[in-house]
């Protein structure tokens, strides 16, 4: 198993992946649009950072952390973005090692907080992220698209 940072050449093969997921959790999925995203992502490390997950050379799925700033947490805060593992490798515990990987990289890169979010009838996840020690927070995430 590796965690492989992506980059520019590899869209292809993250466009695919996300294709899967979205299609997975019923997400809308643009091509064009994520073809763009990607290609603006993948360009600037400022953003984030994005990591196939690999099974003996294999893509088996991939992980997205975007980076920001918050004063409220002192500086550098990030959020999990996307994490997907193509279904004939998940119950496994790679989703867990995926995670204590871009855990150790956020350190590495002195982010301060690391968010994410999980659907509410997703209870595998939520015993992951917990076992991980995210934990809720006593606020509503609110979100307005400004475009």
């Amino acid at each position: 198993m590796a965690f492989r940072p992506a980059g520019p050449k590899d869209a292809a093969v993250l466009a695919r992946l996300m294709r899967a997921y979205y299609a997975y959790d019923g997400h809308d999925y643009d091509e064009v649009t994520v073809g763009q995203t990607l290609d603006a992502f993948l360009a600037e490390p400022a953003y984030g950072r994005a990591w196939l997950i690999e099974i003996d050379g294999t893509p088996a799925g991939y992980m997205v952390m975007c980076i920001g700033f918050s004063l409220e947490f002192g500086g550098r805060d990030a959020f999990v973005d996307e994490i997907y593992l193509e279904q004939a490798y998940r119950g496994r515990g790679i989703g867990r090692k995926a995670l204590d990987h871009m855990i150790a990289e956020a350190r590495r890169l002195g982010i301060r907080a690391l968010h994410l979010e999980v659907d509410r009838d997703n209870a595998l996840a939520e015993r992951l992220y917990r076992a991980l020690g995210f934990a809720p927070r006593d606020r509503f995430v609110l979100m307005s698209r400004v475009v």
